[in-house]
């Protein structure tokens, strides 16, 4: 998918997620989408212009590096989360890609809970 990622398309991908839910938790503007109770996603629905997603620290330095659409975590934690413009130099699908990269680090099962035997 190349060129500007829309609302309707992220939030398409977002619902695809196995597990995922939305809301709005903060205000009437700010949605929400979370997997075993964790944000993975979330974008103001009034005035779409970036959205936060959670990244590996590494990664997310890189990402910065790379790209002038990528910044540190509005309102988040700096060096777990970034900041994505979607009409700026990163494509669609690879901010799509992000999504399912933040959900798949939130989706993982908290340590200590991972099965009998730690697996």
């Amino acid at each position: 998918m190349a060129g500007i990622l829309t609302l309707g398309e992220l939030c398409l991908h977002c619902e695809s997620l196995p597990g995922a839910t939305m809301g709005f938790p903060f205000d009437s503007k700010t949605l929400v989408f979370k997997v075993n109770g964790k944000i993975f996603v979330l974008f103001d629905v009034e005035d779409f212009q970036s959205i936060n997603v959670k990244c590996d620290p590494e990664r997310a330095l890189g990402y910065r590096e790379q790209f002038q659409g990528v910044k540190p975590g509005y309102h988040m934690n700096k060096r777990h989360w970034n900041t994505v413009s979607v009409d700026a130099d990163v494509p669609a699908g690879r901010i799509l890609e992000w999504v399912t990269d933040s959900y798949h680090l939130v989706a993982k099962p908290p340590r200590g809970r991972r099965g009998p035997e730690g697996a």
